[in-house]
């Protein structure tokens, strides 16, 4: 039997049932991605498998420089042959990863190659690859139909043109909807260069300038409207730690003019003004039936010396930890719920373990007179939580604290086009997890109750919550 075969990672009889009768065949709703809107627009041609699958993967540059491979052959200027050839050294050496698992389930699916890549068959795994991106014409789109995707949400800078969304909408022979996601996490970073070059950006595409507090949001509002007009669903925060302090008007401006003028900022004045941004944006969501995403928990680019050689978003960042996490998120959640601006929100944290604070502190702000079932989610897991254990771990959490049933599920949070087999794996691990607990006895062996639990998780959560 081949590693990668029908049943991989169903362990029982009824895992085996509802996956290959109720998950398998569901269409994948990509509500978070980052993939290039550029690429689909253009329904870009890959030159081999390097470029498909290696270029931008910061997941498996991280494991190539865990396994001894030369920068050179990771992000700098080697062949596509030796680029590849160091991949699969690497894919051999990372059982036990994420890693291996996935390599092995985007061979099979896409490239129907069920033998365990290494340094001893590279070469014929290579060739056979290339030659199917050749035959099959395994360009962005097709790759995307290929995948039975249903939806994507892109990532999107908030100073961004759109122009190629726009460009994607008007060709009626792509049926794959793709929409834009309101990212703006360049102007929470007050006190940065990066603040000052976004609101840069931002003066050259509103033609006004962000030289006050209220000014700035006016701006951003203009901006929010002009995504949404661009089909936008969902905005998306990246906060490397969770904020909250309270702050009246004269304060907050205050703060925004040191920074204009490049003057110190307390930690105390960053919170403030985060806190007060945040919830701001929140109500030009609430209104426009967006939902907000927060991603907390990352500290980026720890490694100086490759920063500066490489960049950002090049596998050197790590899990934070933080004092506080309950009493930010509560407040934060409780001033938007006290505003009436609370909209639907997905909390995702990368350290695990906050998990059981996000789960019971979500739980807090559930209710709503518009019929929402889950209104405030705790999100599926993320980046260095999207394992095997990661996934079982948040599950676990959600259904002690709140309801599995309404779970919107698995994002791919991926800049490839070949992703989208953690789908699967996520399914497999769900349909897994409810096996088990049927054949413990924890869960009743019910088949209507079972059917709809996984179809809700693994597809129609997603597309009830992200209906406007």
């Amino acid at each position: 039997m081949t590693f990668i075969h029908d049943d991989f990672m169903l362990q029982n009889d009824i895992a085996k049932h509802l996956y290959h009768d109720y998950a398998k065949d569901l269409p994948i709703f990509d509500y978070h991605c980052h993939l290039d809107p550029k690429q689909i627009a253009e329904d870009h041609s890959f030159e081999n498998i390097t470029e498909l699958w290696l270029a931008g993967d910061h997941y498996k540059w991280r494991a190539m420089r865990a396994n001894g491979v030369s920068e050179h052959k990771i992000t700098g200027h080697a062949s596509p042959e030796e680029k590849f050839e160091a991949w699969a050294n690497t894919a051999h050496a990372a059982v036990g990863n994420p890693l291996f698992h996935w390599t092995q389930l985007e061979l099979k699916k896409y490239f129907d190659i069920d033998d365990l890549l290494s340094g001893k068959n590279w070469k014929d795994v290579y060739d056979k690859a290339n030659e199917t991106l050749r035959r099959e014409n395994l360009s962005a789109r097709k790759l995307v139909e290929q995948s039975n995707v249903a939806f994507i949400g892109t990532t999107d800078n908030p100073t961004d043109s759109l122009k190629y969304h726009e460009q994607i909408m008007k060709d009626e022979s792509f049926k794959v909807k793709v929409a834009p996601s309101f990212r703006p996490d360049e102007s929470f970073a007050i006190g940065e260069e990066t603040f000052t070059l976004f609101l840069e950006k931002l003066k050259e595409v509103t033609g006004q300038t962000a030289d006050s507090y209220s000014k700035l949001v006016e701006l951003l509002e203009e901006r929010v409207e002009y995504f949404d007009q661009h089909g936008t669903l969902a905005s998306d925060h990246g906060l490397s730690e969770l904020m909250y302090a309270e702050a009246v008007d004269a304060e907050v401006e205050r703060i925004y003019q040191k920074a204009l003028n490049q003057d110190d900022l307390t930690k105390d004045d960053k919170a403030k003004y985060v806190t007060r941004l945040l919830t701001d944006l929140s109500g030009m969501y609430h209104k426009r039936g967006w939902i907000m995403q927060i991603h907390f928990g990352a500290i980026r680019n720890n490694n100086e010396q490759a920063f500066n050689a490489i960049g950002p978003d090049a596998g050197f960042d790590s899990i934070r930890d933080q004092t506080d996490v309950a009493y930010a998120l509560n407040n934060l959640l409780n001033a938007m719920h006290q505003n009436g601006t609370l909209p639907k929100t997905i909390v995702y944290n990368l350290n695990p373990q906050y998990n059981h604070i996000v789960a019971s502190t979500v739980a807090n702000f559930q209710s709503n007179e518009e019929g929402i079932k889950g209104k405030v989610q705790f999100g599926a897991g993320w980046w260095f939580n999207d394992t095997e254990q990661g996934m079982l771990r948040q599950m676990e959490t959600l259904a002690d604290h709140g309801m599995l049933m309404h779970f919107v599920g698995m994002l791919t949070d991926s800049r490839s086009f070949i992703s989208y087999p953690r789908h699967d794996y996520f399914r497999r691990i769900l349909c897994h997890f409810v096996g088990e607990q049927v054949a413990s006895g924890k869960f009743p062996d019910d088949e209507s109750l079972l059917k709809e639990l996984i179809e809700n998780v693994s597809y129609k959560n997603a597309i009830r919550y992200f209906k406007k």
